[in-house]
């Protein structure tokens, strides 16, 4: 999928560059390098148990991959000025956050003052702040810190504990033998949970129907007014339509190619070739990512309009096209 992700974020831009090489949109050579991963998968999930399992890995890490790749352009490339002072600043705040989650500090609040104060810091430097939350991102934990077999045996033994004291009959805010035994069970169960999972599914909610609905209206927005037909013709809407439409699913599928046929990797079980065109299609709805560059790319507003013009285009295009293609390629479901 990393692979994958480098030729699906090559192709478009190098189009997009051949198509726009020393004109006033030249700069916006980011847009169609990215991939909106909750449209992408929102198509995919049409088709319900028709999609293998290995082809939603593929979709979601390539997916992601592709957006931390964008992330990375808009940091180096859309960055202005970077003020190393706060990038220092936020380093060493990372650092304390790392010795704070490896010493098991369980405490929300200084967990979430150091994350904030990254993201603070990261602002300061004149880096975009997505790049903070990448950083932080690498700091979490995503495996538990004792294994389930380790958790069912301590976790018997401290129930075994409380049994014994509920024949005393008393109550357990007087037992302390009691209350030490569920607090146990307590500590032993948030080792047992990965920090980044129960991260996810904290802010899940605030994620799906706040973050990313504000993120989608307050990138979107495009007068549409002039000639529609003649700004999609225009080379800056024109090299985001075939980036995406063609240079996505084209990159996609090439270095996947190239990859399985060096022997370094091979398709995920169940996966097809034609699957993989598919997925790439849909890798090419970019949307708020999209959008996002475009507003980082241009200053001018007509360049902007012309950019989320043929953002909308090319992102209904790929994913008409990758839905009609994982349509016909898909099995039938039983």
């Amino acid at each position: 999928p990393v692979a994958a992700a480098l030729g699906g974020m090559v192709a478009p831009a190098l189009l997009f560059a051949a198509l726009n090489f020393g004109g006033a949109g030249a700069r916006g050579w980011g847009i169609p390098m990215a991939t909106d991963i909750a449209f992408a998968l929102g198509v995919l999930a049409i088709f319900g148990k028709r999609v293998p399992l290995g082809l939603k890995v593929f979709l979601t890490a390539l997916a992601i991959a592709d957006d931390l790749g964008a992330v990375a352009v808009i940091a180096l490339y859309y960055t202005e000025k970077i003020q190393f002072g706060a990038l220092v600043v936020a380093a060493i705040l990372l650092v304390i956050l790392c010795f704070a989650i490896q010493f098991k500090i369980r405490r929300i609040g200084i967990l979430l003052a150091l994350m904030i104060g990254v993201w603070l810091a990261v602002f300061a430097s004149g880096v975009h702040a997505t790049v903070a939350g990448i950083l932080l991102a690498l700091v979490i934990p995503v495996r538990p810190q004792v294994s389930l077999k380790q958790f069912i045996i301590d976790g018997e033994a401290f129930l075994d504990k409380a049994k014994n004291r509920i024949q005393s009959g008393s109550c357990i805010v007087t037992d302390r033998e009691q209350l030490d035994a569920v607090e146990s069970i307590n500590i032993r169960a948030g080792d047992a949970l990965p920090t980044g999972l129960m991260l996810e599914h904290a802010l899940h909610p605030v994620q799906v129907w706040l973050i990313l609905p504000l993120f989608a209206l307050a990138n979107a927005g495009v007068a549409l007014g002039g000639n529609v037909a003649e700004i999609l013709a225009s080379p800056l809407a024109l090299g985001i339509i075939v980036g995406l439409v063609v240079g996505k699913p084209l990159g996609i599928a090439v270095m996947s190619w190239l990859v399985v046929r060096s022997g370094k990797g091979r398709l995920p079980a169940g996966v097809t070739w034609p699957q993989v065109v598919g997925a790439g299609c849909l890798a090419g709805i970019g949307f708020t990512m999209s959008l996002f560059v475009s507003d980082l790319a241009f200053s001018d507003e007509t360049l902007i309009t012309a950019a989320k013009i043929g953002i909308l285009a090319a992102s209904l295009a790929s994913g008409v096209i990758g839905y009609v293609i994982l349509n016909r390629v898909l099995p039938r479901a039983e």
